[in-house]
């Protein structure tokens, strides 16, 4: 049946080739469509995770919930030595944040101020990299800030700020001098950066040790590697991926993406009802050469599923097809830098909002040969309730009278 099925499949060379093109292009459009979404949520979880947050977070329950300087980690050097013996820690910083009012000659801020390790910091962010004017931090006394805050501030290089906090202790303030500017291209990180040695954090807050420790681990692996650590860390304190650190937003962004399955499931459609389409024209074409066949002792069953198998063959050359375009499209878009530079320059004032920046990169995941498959399951199913029972109407003496 289904060697019948495939020489009858190629009798119509030229339908066959439009319906494999069909669903060849269906199948691209899904690859491309689920690469582009995972990919340009993956991101937004990076830039959250190197930008903005951490890619693990290590402080106590109570911080997670309310993030006050009272909820401090305590056990510091106990939480960094269970961090550092995990095989997929590549760095451990300690952070200090402290709610902070930034007050230059021309005019003030209220600001969140982390305190960091300037020569651990690095490895577990992207924003010391992001010092476009000056240079990042090197000693106590020093301060580096995000360059739209800079501009409120109206300050420049080498000048002092003052800063004023509400301790522990009390009431505490400090100068500091500004040593660089932090241009990410991210709105909401240059807006809101304030980065000071930890020890000036210290004195400002009271706090001895620190808030959270920042833990480097490589992308994707920010949930597993905190379960892991989740078992070893002494109670109260608890490792957080970056999907729990961005709480609500992270729950949007995963709705998001289940909001797009039926736009993957319309083209999905689309390419199963040119299949059907196809096979119903190739049906009325060939009533003559089926009523042959009929009369030769062929079964109406045996022949509709001959129909099927040709709907079926025919879309699985053009999946085929459409799986090795698809995936090469995919690979090539996460190598080389398209899809970010063209999504800032039509979405950017709308998505700056996000920690996102003019690196997007296509995600290749091998489920998405999953969602294209479906493609084939709906082509079947058309093809048994359409041209099948077609088919399976023909009467054998009324078919071998029909026109060729």
């Amino acid at each position: 049946m289904v060697k019948l099925a495939w020489r009858s499949l190629f009798r119509q060379r030229r339908r066959t080739a439009l319906l494999i093109a069909v669903v060849a292009y269906a199948t691209l459009a899904i690859l491309f469509f689920w690469g582009f979404v995972d990919g340009f949520l993956n991101s937004i979880y990076q830039g959250q995770g190197r930008l903005v947050a951490a890619p693990v977070a290590i402080h106590t329950e109570a911080y997670q919930a309310d993030p006050d300087l009272s909820h401090a980690l305590t056990e510091l050097a106990a939480a960094r030595e269970v961090a550092a013996a995990h095989p997929a820690v590549s760095a451990v910083s300690a952070r200090l944040d402290v709610p902070v009012l930034l007050r230059s000659p021309y005019a003030s801020r209220g600001a969140n101020l982390r305190g960091v390790e300037p020569s651990t910091e690095p490895a577990v962010s992207d924003v010391p990299g992001a010092v476009k004017e000056g240079r990042f931090l090197g000693a106590q006394g020093e301060v580096v800030l995000g360059i739209a805050l800079a501009r409120d501030l109206d300050v420049r290089l080498g000048e002092r700020l003052a800063v004023d906090a509400n301790g522990l202790d009390g009431p505490a303030a400090t100068g500091l001098t500004v040593v660089g500017f932090v241009d990410s291209g991210v709105e909401q990180v240059d807006e809101t950066v304030v980065l000071a040695h930890i020890d000036d954090a210290r004195t400002l807050s009271g706090v001895t040790t620190a808030t959270s420790l920042a833990v480097g681990v490589p992308f994707g692996r920010e949930e597993a590697v905190a379960r892991a650590l989740n078992q070893d860390l002494s109670a109260g304190v608890a490792a957080f991926g970056i999907m729990d650190q961005m709480g609500d937003l992270a729950q949007g962004l995963a709705a998001e993406r289940l909001q797009m399955l039926p736009l993957g499931l319309l083209f999905s459609l689309f390419a199963a009802v040119a299949v059907t389409s196809s096979l119903v024209v190739s049906v009325m074409e060939r009533t003559r050469e089926f009523g042959v066949m009929l009369a030769l002792g062929m079964s109406h069953r045996r022949l509709g599923l001959m129909v099927t198998t040709e709907a079926v063959l025919g879309s699985l050359l053009g999946l085929g097809v459409g799986l090795v375009l698809g995936y090469a499209l995919l690979v090539w878009l996460a190598q080389v830098n398209v899809l970010g530079p063209a999504i800032m320059a039509a979405y950017g004032d709308f998505l700056s909002g996000l920690a996102l920046t003019n690196d997007v990169r296509a995600d290749v995941r091998l489920e998405y040969a999953m969602y294209a498959g479906f493609t084939v399951v709906l082509a079947a199913v058309f093809a048994v309730i359409t041209p099948a029972r077609r088919v399976a109407r023909l009467v054998p003496s009324e078919a071998m009278r029909a026109p060729d």
